[in-house]
């Protein structure tokens, strides 16, 4: 890949964000990068997947797809490049990534090996920066989590539970549960449930079939969820 057209793939995203051009042009020319295109309907990682590198998406769409602990439901969605899959998967812990990533299209990979990482971080303040602030902020959204007020109605908590189990906040996801494991989600009965699901699809906010709860726009949920916020605090 040119020089030049590296500079412009690397800076869609917020790693490398704030570094000069001549910083560019030392990252370019001494980092080992892997590039890969693959076709669609190809398995780029697998949840469990040894997470020894980071993976840029540089073109195209991928599927994202998220199990439940005890396997009894599953989410899918869609993510367009630019995107970093998962970079806090390669330290902590559990170095293995948690979700399962699919080409839809043609896609173009772009990868940082840890080791590659490392230098970088040591090499430059403003990547070494980025880094820490994106783990930073991730932290920080899951601490606020446990302290926002209860959702009051059924409803609310319906709309929270799809909200908080997206890994993208945008876009459209597909859920695969069944009425009654949503039901145990949110503490409700079947039924109940079931109404709400019909109220929110008559609202166009999602469509309802057999095992399978289809969102075409998650934003439009999660601006619901906003307005519930606003309320409850008032």
């Amino acid at each position: 890949m040119a020089t030049l057209q590296l500079f412009d793939k690397l800076l869609q995203f917020p790693l490398f964000q704030g570094m000069s051009r001549d910083d560019l042009s030392l990252v370019a020319g001494h980092t080992k990068f892997g590039f890969e295109k693959m076709p669609p309907r190809h398995v780029v990682i697998e949840e469990g997947g040894k997470a020894d590198s980071l993976w840029f998406l540089l073109s195209g769409t991928i599927q994202i797809e998220t199990q439940s602990a005890d396997r009894t439901y599953r989410l899918t969605e869609q993510a367009e490049a630019p995107l970093m899959l998962q970079p806090e998967s390669i330290f902590g812990y559990r170095q293995q990534f948690t979700h399962t990533y699919t080409t839809i299209t043609d896609c173009n990979f772009l990868q940082l090996n840890k080791d590659e990482v490392m230098r970088l971080s040591e090499s430059f303040l403003v990547f070494r920066l980025n880094l820490l602030n994106i783990f930073a902020t991730q932290t920080q959204k899951q601490l606020a989590q446990p302290w926002r007020p209860c959702p009051r109605s059924l409803r609310q908590r319906v709309v929270r539970f799809m909200v908080d189990h997206a890994v993208l906040p945008t876009g459209p996801k597909t859920f695969y549960i069944l009425m009654t494991q949503l039901a145990a989600e949110v503490g409700d009965s079947r039924l109940d449930v079931s109404r709400v699901l019909n109220q929110l699809q008559a609202d166009g906010l999602l469509s309802l079939h057999r095992g399978r709860i289809d969102i075409p726009r998650l934003e439009l949920l999660s601006a619901e969820a906003s307005y519930i916020n606003k309320v409850e605090e008032r």
